[in-house]
Formats: structure tokens, C-alpha cells, sequence
């Protein structure tokens, strides 16, 4: 409760600006890890039962028990099966371009397909250049070709029979599955998880080399795509902070890696590495590319700390309003780099300690609350199980019949147990001295379509809502929340309850 109200205090001195120390990359393009052979065979008869168990699971089952964050870790397992998640985060994650080749052309069956894409055209508003972006690359040059307007089939398919291939942009705003995915996967990432949807006509390439500012993992859904993965050219290039421009054949060197992606394959690549994909040999192809951790790096965390620090610092230590020497431009700057008079070396060591005790100052805590609001704002709505539904207020058996409401009056008491409806999906920050409770249960599925949701909590029940925040997903009993009074206890809980963010051990009966 402390540190929420230090926080708040903190906030106010300044506003926080979202916006990396390059990591080296070595070793070999991977399809599994390189080991020597004897290893490598039992690695994949050791994964081999595991294989069997994840591939039938597209999605987490909906009548789950598990914690949300559990489900989570199975589904991202399921996504780089045979590799171990922990490998993969450990040895190549934002380091090396990773190909994992299953030989099964069902593994992503039903997450979408290019039957769902024309029922989309059908049925939904999608409009050129808001969802769907026509282009085709053609002699070196990119041509996007979007009319303005609906994208309906005629024109849809008219500019894909020209050659251009079809960029769905915010598949999970139509798309449930392709929400389902991407909800449970952003809990992995604790980071927005994004996708888009590629559909190429035979023999055709929709986009010149480039590279994103984005985590990358491609799914191959239908046909046969030929990539071309390039690293980073220079050092200022790895782990890019911002997209590429276009590149011509010219400005890249060798692949390091080169492949056909066949239906089921997945493909990783980090932010920095330059790619190209082409379909060949009379075949189209569908893939669906997850993204994730753009401007998610320290210098983006530090780029919000350090302003606030220099502030607090400035406030509370004296040697931080301390005048300059004033002669100091006698001896410091460019023109003076060489110097070596004595000023010049204590002015140097002057700056390196007051750097060092910026530290003290800075408001680590308050930025990283910040951020998670951040994220919760960012996040697709959750998706709930069938036992998460049933135990929330959205398993209530209200309803209207014969003209009026029926089965009303169901209500929490202090020997209700309650936790979280999910792990992450509420963050409790200061802001200005008050308290707020950010949500992601009333999210759009679109991205930014709405501000961002939150409840206003009494300062006397922060602690009680810590611990409910804290000990998902073990249930607490109404009545041992930490409040001043038993109203204080029943109104927050019931508060919480009536938005969705809580359920209960045993259904609500009428009383």
C-alpha cells in the first residue's frame, strides 16, 4: 500500500513517454537444437510422447482448469513443439532464426484458413487499408493497390487473380479463433501479442526485403511460401527499435537461412533480421505472423526512469542544484576533447557520480506499474473457460421470462471464496495520489479502439485487493479480506464481482 501511494507521488512530478543494447548472435540457424547426434535422436524420442499429446491441442480447451497462466505456457509449448520453451528463450530468442520443420500438414488446422478469409469479405466490414492492404512485388519495386472502401470479394479477388497478395491486419477483430490464440499467448509474452494474415497468389512476392521492430513467428497455414532470412547488417541493426525501409536485392548478402515453409512449419525470427518471402511453383500460400515485444526493451524502461529520477533527484539532494563551475566551458566540450587539463578530469568524474546516484532516485516501481497499465490497455479481452464463465457473473441465471426478470438476487458473503477471474488481466496503480484498478475484461478486440478501463479503489481496500491480485490462483474467503469493516469486505468484492473480474468456488445461489 506504501509503494502504490509513493508511486502516485512520484507519477505527478512528470509525464511517461513510451518508446538496447545490442546482444551478439552466433551459432547456426536452427531447426532443433545442435547437438551432437546421438543426443539430438534422443531429444526427439524423448519429446516424441509430448509431440503426441500437444499436437490435437490448436487451443486450450475452453473447460480448463488450469490457471490462465498455465494455459498460457501449454499453448506457447505447443507452439514450438519439439523445441523446449525453456531452450528457446535461453538460447535463441532475440538471437537466431529458428526453423522447426513438423512434416504435418494438419498441426495449425483450424486456426484459420482462406475459406474463413472469403466468409470474412462476406459477412464483415473489412475496408482497404484499415484491414486489408493489397500489394505485390514487382521488379525490384513494392506497389500497394488499395481502392478506397469495402473490400468486397469482387474486388478482393480480382486484385489477388492480379498477383497481389492480401495482408489481413487485426485478424482476432473477426476472427474468434484467432483471438482465442492470441489472448491466452499475450499472458506468455507479458506483452501485446499481434497478428496479421498473409494470403499470396502463385508465383508472385507481395513485399520487398525489409525488417520489423517486432518478435516474429510465422505459421504456415495453407500452401508453400520460399523465405529468405538475412541477419542484421551492422550492429545498429540488431534488435532494430524501428522498421526498415524497403532494401533491394542489392543492399543484402547471403540468407542465413533459406526455406520452402510447408503447412504446419513454424518459423522465428527477431526483430533486425531482414526477410523476403515468394510463392513458386504454382502454389498460394496462407500464413499467419504472431508479433510481439515491440518497444518492449531497457532502454524503452530507462527512457521513462530516468526523467523522473533526475526530477526527484533535483528536489532531494543538494549536489543536484549545485551551480556549474563557471568557467567550465573553458575546458569541456568538443573542441576541448583532448585536453588534458586537470578541470576537465574532475568536471568528468563529477558527471560519473552524479549519474551513479541517479539510481537511488529512480522510480523503478512507478514506471513499471506504468507500463503494465500500458500493457492492460494494449491486451485483447480474455478469453474465459467454460468453468471460468459459469463461476462469474456471466454464469448468473438471470434472465427475462413471462415478463420479468427471473432468479435475481444473488449476492456475495463474507464466506464466499473468490479469486481473479485471471492471472494479468488487472493492474493496481497510483496515479495523482487516488488508486486505480486497470482491467482488460471490457477491452475491444480491435487495438486502442477505447480508453483504457479501470475502477476507482477506496484507499482502505488496497490492501485487501493486493492480496486478491497476489494469491490467484488459490480462493480467499470474503470475510479474511483485509478491510476496516464488513461493508468495506462485501463491496469490494461484489464491486469486482458485477465487472467480471472475479468468480466465486461454488456458483451463486439465490439466497
Amino acid at each position: 500500500m506504501e509503494g502504490l501511494r509513493a508511486s502516485a507521488g512520484l507519477l505527478r512530478r512528470g509525464r511517461l513517454r513510451r518508446r538496447r543494447q545490442p546482444q551478439p548472435h552466433g551459432g547456426s540457424v536452427l531447426s532443433l537444437p545442435l547437438r551432437p547426434r546421438k543426443i539430438r535422436r534422443q531429444l526427439r524420442r524423448s519429446v516424441a510422447s509430448r509431440m503426441a499429446a500437444l499436437r490435437a491441442q490448436t487451443l486450450p480447451s475452453e473447460d480448463s482448469e488450469d490457471p490462465s497462466r498455465r494455459r498460457a505456457a501449454r499453448l506457447f509449448e505447443w507452439l514450438v513443439a519439439p523445441l523446449p520453451p525453456e531452450h528457446f528463450y535461453r538460447r535463441l530468442w532475440e538471437r537466431e532464426a529458428v526453423l522447426v520443420r513438423r512434416q504435418d500438414h494438419t498441426y495449425f488446422q483450424g486456426l484459420f484458413s482462406t475459406a474463413d478469409l472469403d466468409a470474412m469479405l462476406r459477412h464483415e466490414d473489412v475496408q482497404f487499408g484499415q484491414h486489408l492492404d493489397a500489394a505485390r512485388y514487382v521488379n525490384g519495386r513494392r506497389e500497394t493497390l488499395n481502392p478506397p472502401g469495402r473490400a468486397l470479394p469482387a474486388a478482393a479477388w480480382s486484385l489477388y487473380q492480379a498477383g497481389c497478395s492480401l495482408r489481413l491486419l487485426c485478424p482476432q477483430a473477426f476472427s474468434p479463433t484467432v483471438w482465442h490464440f492470441l489472448a491466452v499467448l499475450q499472458e506468455q509474452f507479458g506483452n501485446m501479442a499481434g497478428s496479421n494474415i498473409y494470403l499470396t497468389p502463385p508465383n508472385s512476392q507481395g513485399f520487398a526485403p525489409h525488417y520489423d521492430d517486432i518478435e516474429a513467428f510465422v505459421l504456415q497455414l495453407e500452401g508453400r511460401k520460399l523465405w529468405r532470412v538475412y541477419r542484421p547488417r551492422d550492429p545498429t541493426e540488431e534488435l532494430a527499435l524501428t522498421s526498415s525501409p524497403n532494401f533491394s536485392q542489392e543492399d543484402l548478402g547471403e540468407p542465413v537461412l533459406q526455406t520452402v515453409l510447408e503447412p504446419g512449419d513454424l518459423l522465428y525470427f527477431p526483430r533486425g533480421f531482414i526477410h523476403q518471402a515468394e510463392c513458386q511453383d504454382g502454389v498460394h500460400s496462407l500464413h499467419l505472423t504472431v508479433s510481439t515485444f515491440q518497444r518492449n526493451t531497457w532502454g524503452d524502461f530507462l527512457e521513462a526512469v530516468l526523467p523522473l529520477a533526475m526530477q526527484a533527484a533535483m528536489e532531494e539532494n543538494v549536489e543536484f542544484r549545485r551551480g556549474l563551475p563557471r568557467d567550465f566551458m573553458d575546458y569541456m566540450g568538443a573542441q576541448h576533447s583532448d585536453s588534458k587539463d586537470p578541470r576537465r578530469t574532475a568536471f568528468m568524474e563529477k558527471v560519473r557520480v552524479l549519474v551513479a546516484r541517479l539510481g537511488h532516485f529512480a522510480p523503478v516501481d512507478a514506471v513499471a506499474d506504468q507500463r503494465a497499465k500500458d500493457f492492460i490497455h494494449d491486451s485483447l479481452p480474455p478469453v474465459l473457460t467454460e468453468r471460468e464463465r459459469a463461476l462469474s457473473v456471466h454464469g448468473l441465471p438471470i434472465r427475462w421470462e413471462a415478463g420479468a426478470p427471473v432468479n435475481v438476487g444473488a449476492q456475495l458473503t463474507t464466506d464466499t471464496e473468490v479469486h481473479m477471474l485471471q492471472d494479468g488481466i488487472a493492474r493496481l496503480v497510483g496515479e495523482g495520489g487516488r488508486l486505480f484498478l486497470y482491467h482488460t475484461v471490457e477491452n475491444s478486440r480491435v487495438y486502442h479502439l477505447e480508453e483504457p478501463k479501470y475502477v476507482e479503489i477506496d484507499p482502505q481496500q488496497a490492501d485487501a485487493l493486493e492480496l486478491l491480485l497476489r494469491s490467484y490462483p488459490e480462493f480467499v474467503r470474503v470475510g479474511d479480506l483485509p478491510c476496516d469493516s464488513v461493508e468495506d469486505q462485501l463491496s469490494l468484492a461484489t464491486m469486482l464481482y458485477d465487472k467480471g473480474l472475479l468468480i466465486t468456488k461454488m456458483p451463486l445461489t439465490l439466497n
